[in-house]
C-alpha cells in the first residue's frame, strides 16, 4: 500500500482575513472552494503554483470562539529560495514569532496563531 500527501487543515475563524494572509505572506492562491448549502462551512484549498500539496482552510459559522491549539507544537514548513528577502518581508509584516538563527530557520504565525515554519532551500 503506499500513500502520498494530500493536505493539511487549518481551521480559521475569519476566512478572508487568512487568505489575505497567505496570499501576502506565503503567495498561496486559492485552488478549489467548498460551500456548503446551508452556510455552515466554507473549506477553501490553497496551492503554492508548483507542488500538489494543498493547505485546507476551513471556517465553521457556529464556532465563534479562538481554536485552542494547545501548545502549538506542530505546524507547517514553507521552504524559499530567496530566505533573506522573506524574512524581512515577514518582519514587516509583523508576523515572525520565532527565529532561530543556529538552526538557519524561522517562524511565522497566521491570524488564528498556528505556526508556519520558513526554511531557506538548500
Amino acid at each position: 500500500m503506499n500513500f502520498t500527501f494530500a493536505h493539511n487543515n487549518f481551521n480559521v475563524a475569519d476566512l478572508d482575513k487568512s487568505l489575505a494572509f497567505y496570499r501576502e505572506a506565503l503567495g498561496l492562491t486559492e485552488t478549489r472552494r467548498i460551500n456548503a448549502k446551508d452556510g455552515s462551512f466554507v473549506i477553501v484549498f490553497l496551492g503554492d503554483g508548483t507542488t500538489p500539496h494543498k493547505l485546507e482552510l476551513t471556517w465553521l459559522r457556529d464556532h465563534p470562539q479562538a481554536y485552542n491549539l494547545g501548545e502549538n507544537e506542530f505546524h507547517l514548513a514553507m521552504v524559499t529560495p530567496d530566505f533573506d528577502a522573506a524574512l524581512a518581508k515577514h518582519k514587516e509584516m509583523g508576523c515572525v514569532c520565532f527565529e532561530n538563527p543556529d538552526m538557519g530557520i524561522y517562524f511565522i504565525n497566521d491570524p488564528d496563531n498556528y505556526w508556519i515554519e520558513i526554511i531557506p532551500e538548500k
